[in-house]
């Protein structure tokens, strides 16, 4: 069948990365007439994406209340899964609406991260994110349901000391190496008359078993979670 080329129906083709423009098509005669419609040549639109590469800073300290403790270069760092652990716990105080970041939060702040040694021993013993969470709201009470807590909720004092006792106790063993979770948890451990060494002990944590987490100190690596 011969072919016309239809100089007076241009056709425009439109796309997001080009300008209008008109081409030329050539269209079986009988297309006017409703039967099959053939465009030719067809053409082909590449859109090439790129992606821009975004870098941040993440602090490798802990809020202390003992800034002149040691010179810069020779304090310990904490590790990835304490810093971790330590936003977690930010979150579950803002969760519960609480205006302070506690022991209790930082409790909670372990077992959210959850892959630490200290995280798995906690659950290796009966103590759950969602028993803790539980005995927090029984020793604590409630929030107000129209407070808002702060975006970054302050330590209280007794939070903030278990977070040094475990900077000077990292100090004190002379060990390289980061300050793990471990030493978290027992910070929260020695703080006696805390919310956090109260409901550890309600749920069955004892000296014993902080000595037995002590194996852990500097280890802060599970490979699976249980």
């Amino acid at each position: 069948m011969a072919t016309h080329s239809l100089s007076s129906l241009p056709f425009a083709l439109f796309t997001s990365h080009s300008l209008p423009s008109k081409r030329r098509l050539s269209l079986p005669l009988t297309s006017l007439y409703g039967n099959r419609l053939l465009l030719k040549p067809a053409t082909r639109f590449v859109v090439k994406h790129h992606s821009s590469v975004t870098t941040a800073t993440v602090s490798l300290s802990l809020p202390t209340a003992k800034p002149d403790r040691a010179p810069s270069e020779k304090s310990p760092k904490w590790s990835s899964r304490s810093i971790k652990s330590f936003a977690m716990a930010e979150l579950e105080a803002r969760k519960l609406k609480y205006p302070n970041t506690g022991t209790e939060a930082l409790l909670m702040g372990i077992l959210v991260e959850g892959t630490s040694q200290a995280a798995k021993f906690l659950r290796a013993n009966g103590i759950t994110l969602f028993k803790v969470r539980e005995e927090t709201v029984n020793l604590l009470g409630k929030s107000d349901m129209y407070f808002f807590s702060p975006e970054h909720p302050p330590l209280t004092e007794q939070a903030q000391r278990a977070l040094d006792w475990a900077v000077d106790e990292k100090l004190k063993s002379g060990e390289s190496g980061e300050i793990t979770t471990t030493y978290l948890l027992l910070g929260i451990w020695s703080e006696k008359e805390s919310a956090g060494h109260k409901i550890l002990a309600t749920l069955g944590f004892n000296d014993e078993k902080a000595k037995e987490v002590e194996k852990f100190l500097n280890e802060d690596i599970v490979l699976n979670y249980k």
